[in-house]
């Protein structure tokens, strides 16, 4: 087969831009092409990854084969097992027949997983296996079946911290990593950017039969300077956006800006120091949660025992009860939920602030006693994590994608618990 020029590639997959990054990894696509070799591709959301597992398998042996795209982030964890290998009848509840993966399905073929970092470790033992032998068992199956299968994988994680935390198996990373191709973000191709709002702008004018619109040179200034957080796939919906709302063909500056936000530092990382400290606390689990909760209320009690203390030492001369309990009412600082405070599970007993000392008569030299006794009212857990679940969609304005990264859990893991707790509408 004769290897074809970058600019044919680009032609046939409609691939925007001359920047000498994205020629560099179309040109190894088609090196790689020819070969059995998995391949890994990397590159920040909206980049446009999916073109590459497509480019590899047309111009490969197997381009005859089936070929398959699979959002390993968007399958619940309890089937992703399944959908991959298949299972048996009656492997689990609800396999009323026999099924076929898609390792099985994709014999002689390319199989394409994206968002490969969101696969639970146990799959991820799996697919190490079919990699390296091409054998694999379904679900509820002692068989060993065969199968001769191309994957490329695509993330937009950092892998090698992945491995780092034990959440990637590293043997996985580097057997999927025979052949690295890392897709440029659109802020280190600034010249493609007028080529793609133009191109994105044609679109939009032949599907909805309008006039396209056209940048003006400051405006295409303001384009290319703009660091693009959401890549190719933000341009192309700011495009869309300008091209039906605005009457105007002309796009100039100011109209640009009212669809740019205007502060683009929001959009950039946050040094931790300019975090509060509750503001940096992330959960894994609901076991580290409870933990958490403890070692803060360990913390508060011994915090209250010295205000109390200071109290009692200060109340001299025999005060009476009703005294030192109005004394303490009155010193106490009043205790409010912050909005990113985790509060108790109902069934966590804590003592009552609210009883008064019990002792008439307060001696100077006596013991002090224990004062420290208060009840919160408290919540579920499953109350809390609602709550820090609406919290990470309102903050991140509905995009599910940013909130289960704040919450640093799976988008697979938050579509779940949205629908657990019935948030599809927000």
């Amino acid at each position: 087969m004769t290897k074809p020029s970058i600019l044919q590639v680009k032609q046939r997959f409609s691939i925007i831009g001359h920047s000498q990054e994205l020629d560099r990894s179309i040109d190894i696509a088609l090196q790689v092409a020819p070969t059995d070799l998995s391949v890994l591709i990397t590159g920040e959301s909206g980049v446009g990854k999916e073109n590459f597992p497509q480019i590899i398998h047309q111009y490969s042996k197997r381009k005859h084969g089936p070929y398959f795209a699979i959002n390993c982030g968007s399958i619940p964890e309890g089937t992703i097992d399944s959908e991959l290998f298949g299972h048996e009848k009656g492997a689990f509840t609800g396999a009323l027949t026999t099924r076929k993966g898609y390792f099985e399905v994709a014999d002689k073929g390319t199989l394409f997983l994206d968002e490969v970092g969101e696969l639970p470790l146990s799959t991820q033992a799996r697919l190490l296996r079919v990699l390296e032998t091409g054998e694999f068992i379904k679900v509820g199956s002692s068989n060993v079946e065969k199968s001769d299968v191309r994957v490329v994988a695509a993330t937009n994680l950092d892998m090698i911290k992945a491995v780092e935390k034990g959440k990637f198996r590293e043997d996985l990373y580097y057997r999927l990593n025979s052949v690295p191709i890392r897709i440029p973000p659109l802020r280190d191709r600034k010249n493609d950017i007028p080529l793609l709002f133009k191109k994105f702008a044609m679109d939009c004018s032949e599907k909805y039969t309008m006039p396209p619109i056209n940048l003006t040179d400051s405006a295409k200034e303001l384009l290319m300077n703009f660091r693009w957080p959401g890549n190719v796939r933000q341009l192309k919906n700011i495009t869309e956006q300008i091209s039906v709302i605005e009457q105007e063909r002309i796009i100039t500056t100011d109209i640009l800006k009212k669809y740019i936000p205007e502060n683009e530092s929001s959009l950039l990382p946050v040094p931790i120091s300019h975090i509060k400290e509750t503001e940096q606390r992330t959960f894994a689990n609901e076991r580290e949660i409870l933990y958490q909760i403890l070692f803060d209320m360990k913390k508060d009690i011994g915090d209250l025992k010295q205000v109390v203390a200071n109290i009692i030492s200060e109340s001299k001369n025999n005060s009476n009860v009703s005294e030192s309990s109005n004394y303490l009412d009155s010193q106490l600082p009043v205790i409010k939920p912050d909005k990113t405070s985790v509060t108790l599970p109902v069934d966590f007993k804590v003592p009552d602030l609210n009883k008064t000392i019990q002792q008439k008569n307060i001696e100077k030299d006596d013991d002090i006693q224990d004062a420290t006794e208060y009840s919160e009212e408290a919540r579920s857990l499953h109350e809390i994590e609602k709550e820090m679940i609406i919290k990470a969609l309102d903050r991140n304005n509905g995009k599910r994608k940013l909130a289960a990264k704040e919450l640093k859990i799976s988008e697979r893991t938050l579509y779940r618990k949205i629908k657990e707790y019935k948030l599809e509408d927000l």
